[in-house]
């Protein structure tokens, strides 16, 4: 038996110790009861549910939650809705979250399935170090599916700030800001 400061009490009946918890005002709490003897300890239960509780909770706050967005492609895509939906892919993997890449067979494109696996291939090339990928292209009936996870390295994209060089202002490229000079009465 261990106590509320964590000291040991020794071998008791579970009448004696049942007596020293109420005593204390406390609960007998089993915490082992496979050993031999079941090692058990004074504690005030409700308290010990509620920092679990707590600490449970405090945990979940700090997980992230990745959830997986969809990138729907198929054979026939034109070049500019490819970049379109390459785009959206790095930004989903630049926002934290999987992306599925999926393309659908319809009809006598299922004769052509290279085609598919060939623009899904790119997509990932495309991708590069945004994204790893996680399953590698595979069949399931007449959907070709591949899921991509952010990379650990790339975070998102920072617009650069871009400076005003002397020498663009001198030359008339760029307008040069205007400065508001407050006259101060002399004295």
């Amino acid at each position: 038996m261990i106590d509320e400061n964590g000291e040991q009490l020794g071998i008791l009946p579970p009448f004696e110790a049942l007596k020293i918890a109420r005593e204390r005002g406390l609960d007998l709490v089993e915490i082992s009861p496979n050993a031999v003897p079941p090692v058990c300890r004074i504690q005030d239960y409700g308290k010990f549910l509620y920092e679990r509780d707590k600490s449970e909770r405090a945990a979940r706050k700090k997980q992230k939650v990745i959830t997986i967005k969809e990138v729907k492609l198929s054979v026939t895509v034109d070049e500019h809705d490819y970049q379109t939906k390459k785009n959206q892919a790095i930004r989903f993997l630049h926002e934290g979250d999987k992306v599925k890449a999926s393309l659908r067979f319809r009809g006598r494109q299922m004769a052509h399935r290279e085609l598919g696996y060939q623009i899904v291939n790119r997509l990932i090339q495309d991708i590069g170090e945004a994204g790893v990928v996680e399953f590698m292209p595979r069949m399931e009936g007449t959907t070709l599916h591949a899921i991509l996870a952010p990379s650990r390295k790339v975070e998102a994209p920072k617009k650069p700030a871009t400076p005003k060089s002397v020498a663009s202002v001198a030359a008339g490229t760029e307008a040069p800001a205007q400065v508001e000079m407050a006259e101060s009465p002399v004295e």
